[in-house]
């Protein structure tokens, strides 16, 4: 007996539910997670993958419970693990036959809307730090006076804004206006969008309307924001045209549940 589309499709959303519950289950924080959710999609044929994240993606946007947090694991995992590169390209290659633009713009890659030169970066950086590198990512990690550390935040160098970034003293006040900090290098914004605050909503909002983000980034972090976030982002000519337009896709109908 043969199945309709439809029965696919039931299929890979009860599959999604389930590896979303499985994941959500997990203890050890974002990090075990990720790593989970990438030896799910290894351990999967590429085409079994790719309806599962489509599921997911539909689930998250329609607000299912542990869906956004299921699916930021994988967009991570797509992000910051090294294995997750040849899958990626399989998974691309694969949504682009099935047209699945939605999956597909997740691993999309483009420069960003606007640059910031490295060198004038680097120079800016000179100035306004005289210590050595190891001295202000040590700084960066340990110092308890705010003003330093937002001043070392302002830093070009991603490993500085890493060890900003875990210090104990950082609030997500401060994460915020570095997301939003303009002229900014890819670089110590994706530390942002890595780190312990890259769940936060308000820091996801400053990240994707900031023309300074690789929108490679930008398109995985969209799935994980409101409705009024996308429509505000769909309109908003400052930002890439890319995430325009995947703001217009999950927009649609078919992601509102």
């Amino acid at each position: 007996m043969s199945r309709s589309p439809g029965d696919g499709r039931s299929d890979a959303s009860t599959e999604a539910r389930k590896v979303a519950k499985k994941l959500c289950a997990l203890a050890g924080g974002e990090g075990v997670r990720r790593k989970a959710a990438l030896r799910e999609l290894l351990q999967r044929p590429p085409d079994d993958a790719l309806r599962m994240l489509d599921a997911l993606l539909t689930a998250a946007r329609s607000g299912e419970p542990g869906s956004q947090r299921a699916l930021s694991a994988f967009l991570s995992a797509f992000q910051l693990e090294p294995e997750s590169v040849h899958v990626a390209w399989k998974l691309k290659a694969l949504a682009e036959v099935r047209a699945m633009d939605a999956v597909r713009s997740l691993l999309d890659s483009a420069p960003p809307q606007k640059a910031y030169d490295e060198g004038r970066a680097a120079r800016a950086d000179a100035r306004a730090f005289t210590q050595s590198l190891g001295h202000l990512k040590s700084k960066a990690r340990m110092t308890r006076d705010l003003d330093e550390l937002t001043q070392l935040l302002a830093a070009s160098e991603a490993s500085v804004v890493r060890n900003a970034l875990l210090n104990p003293r950082m609030t997500e006040d401060l994460v915020v206006r570095i997301a939003a900090r303009r002229p900014a290098r890819p670089e110590p914004l994706a530390e942002v969008w890595a780190s312990r605050f890259g769940t936060r909503h308000a820091v996801r909002r400053a990240l994707v309307f900031n023309p300074y983000l690789a929108p490679e980034l930008g398109v995985k972090i969209l799935p994980l924001l409101t409705a009024v976030d996308l429509r505000e982002l769909s309109r908003d000519m400052g930002v890439h045209r890319v995430l325009r337009m995947q703001a217009q896709l999950l927009l649609e109908p078919e992601f509102q549940g």
